[in-house]
């Protein structure tokens, strides 16, 4: 006979609890770009996780209320950037509710398909959405790779508890 491990305080299945168990989890931090009408729109995303090699196909999540999601669920290419650890208020600014993501403070340029690409960051994609797939009060976004560069300089941004960090050595 096995033991029974001891399962501490259980909780159940809340928003609260999801959001409680990932501020442990260290996530990459990405900023999703797209053209949109009347401008570039742009937001920082944790979800971005690489899905298929053959062929490049990676994925992230937007909730259906941000103020990106009009442009993302009709655009029909991303621009996909992973941050550095010198990029901390570039991540805040493009999380922050109201703020001018692509003000003078902002460095960028349009890329292919007219994304709008970041400077300075470690790598970006240029992506073709082939999917959004419903996941509760969020979109899930399936994108294939088109073109990118990788060689970006610096070490990457985490987000971990709430905030942005670097990597310790």
């Amino acid at each position: 006979m096995t033991a029974t491990p001891d399962l501490g305080t259980v909780h159940l299945a809340t928003p609260d609890l999801l959001r409680s168990v990932f501020r442990r989890h260290a996530a990459g931090v990405a900023v999703i770009t797209a053209r949109g009408e009347s401008g570039p729109v742009g937001f920082t995303a944790t979800s971005l996780t690489s899905v298929s090699a053959e062929p490049p196909l990676l994925s992230f999540g937007i909730g259906t209320g941000a103020s990106s999601w009009p442009v993302i669920s009709a655009t029909d290419h991303v621009g996909v950037h992973i941050l550095g650890e010198h990029q901390q208020e570039l991540a805040a600014t493009f999380a922050r509710s109201g703020a001018d993501r692509f003000g003078a403070a902002t460095a960028w340029r349009e890329g292919p398909e007219g994304v709008p690409v970041l400077d300075g960051v470690l790598a970006w994609l240029v992506c073709r959405i082939v999917g959004r797939v419903p996941a509760g009060d969020h979109r899930i976004v399936l994108a294939e790779v088109l073109l990118g560069d990788p060689a970006g300089p610096g070490r990457p941004l985490l987000y971990h508890q709430g905030r942005f960090n670097g990597l310790r050595d």
